[in-house]
């Protein structure tokens, strides 16, 4: 069986926790990272009734999309519902990990599972998420000290491209220079031009760790005075962020489509509403799993005729509608990242079988949606 510490590199593979708000609370939150793992369990909220259910299905691991401490705390003492489910989970050997806005952007991810749900065809992302900002860096350094120099950037954060570290190209060339009258060479003499055979070394770097990665350099390159180039790269296109857009397979209205919504996702009490005009057409869809309220303005801009999130305001909602034209439905928060569960286990199966391994994947189905109650006057 695989351990925690094999699940977790799975999940953080898909949700990288760098993607995470700086807010945010994610990662393994509780559990010895080798201890052996035969069953996940899936949920939103990590809540005592969730606790409780993992605990009773036999979970060595429960993965859930809240934090279970989101502000921090001084105590998890069993004397709060939150220090009660530490209690609860640590008592009986159930580790617990989180993936929350790192899963939101995920590709993959909630909005994703969201848009599948709803049968959304030719999905795009609608927010996308800024992707890190990378230098080029260039040095150049004799041909037998070039593998050195790498090995020193790499450890500094230099040269990592996806899966693959310690990434570089070494080119072959002859550099010359003259060393001045007051310099102490590594290789020739005060005065005279030198040729030396050196290697062009090439990485790419995340801008944030420059002054590291360049005092690296520095220090691992034989030279007194190396030389070298930085050079900022454009930003490439991200297929993270948040939100995803796309297309119906037949027009409808949006009080056809608020229906659809609502059938397509777990009744809460909550349930379904729109805001705009019920028969105003709808075939473009935007969807923003949890408080995505804000992205009304950018999805009408991209030209949907509605946006599918949870959380809206009454001032924000009808100035949105009022100024786009934008159709917006309102669902329970925790209803519009439910699809994301049955994903998020699909694909953590999916990649520890193709490691070798097997760990059996549940899903809680119990509803921890807040609201529980919802009520209309009746006619008379």
């Amino acid at each position: 069986m695989p351990t925690v510490l094999d699940v977790v590199a799975v999940l953080d593979r898909h949700y990288d926790r760098a993607w995470a708000q700086s807010w945010d609370s994610i990662g393994l939150v509780c559990g010895d990272p080798e201890a052996e793992v035969g069953k996940v369990h899936f949920a939103i909220d990590p809540v005592e009734v969730v606790a409780e259910e993992a605990v009773a299905g036999g979970a060595d691991l429960l993965v859930t999309h809240h934090p279970l401490f989101l502000g921090g705390t001084e105590s998890v003492a069993a004397t709060t519902a939150k220090g009660r489910v530490a209690h609860r989970l640590i008592t009986h050997g159930v580790a617990l990990y989180v993936a929350h806005t790192n899963a939101d952007v995920a590709s993959p991810g909630v909005n994703d599972a969201l848009a599948r749900a709803l049968q959304l065809s030719g999905t795009r992302v609608l927010q996308p998420l800024a992707p890190g900002s990378l230098d080029k860096i260039v040095t150049f350094v004799p041909a037998d000290a070039a593998e050195r120099v790498l090995d020193a950037m790499a450890a500094a954060g230099a040269g990592t491209v996806g899966d693959y570290t310690r990434c570089g190209y070494l080119g072959e060339g002859v550099g010359t220079f003259t060393p001045g009258p007051s310099s102490v060479p590594t290789i020739g003499s005060p005065g005279q031009v030198e040729h030396v055979k050196e290697s062009r070394l090439e990485t790419i770097a995340p801008r944030c760790a420059r002054a590291s990665i360049l005092a690296a350099l520095v220090a691992a390159h034989p030279y007194e005075e190396p030389a070298y180039d930085v050079v900022e790269l454009a930003a490439a296109p991200s297929s993270l962020g948040l939100g995803r857009i796309g297309e119906l397979a037949a027009p409808t209205t949006l009080a056809a489509f608020t229906a659809t919504v609502a059938a397509a996702l777990p009744r809460t009490s909550w349930g379904v509403r729109s805001a705009g005009d019920p028969n105003r057409p709808v075939r473009t869809v935007a969807v923003g799993g949890g408080s995505c309220g804000d992205l009304a303005e950018l999805a009408a801009s991209r030209g949907a005729d509605v946006l599918v999130t949870s959380d809206l305001k009454h001032h924000r909602t009808s100035e949105a509608v009022a100024d786009t034209g934008i159709g917006l439905i309102d669902a329970a928060h925790w209803a519009t990242e439910a699809p994301w569960l049955d994903l998020a286990a699909e694909l953590l199966v999916a990649d520890l079988a193709a490691d070798g391994t097997n760990v059996d994947a549940t899903v809680s189905r119990i509803v921890t949606d807040p609201w529980t109650g919802h009520a209309h006057p009746t006619d008379d």
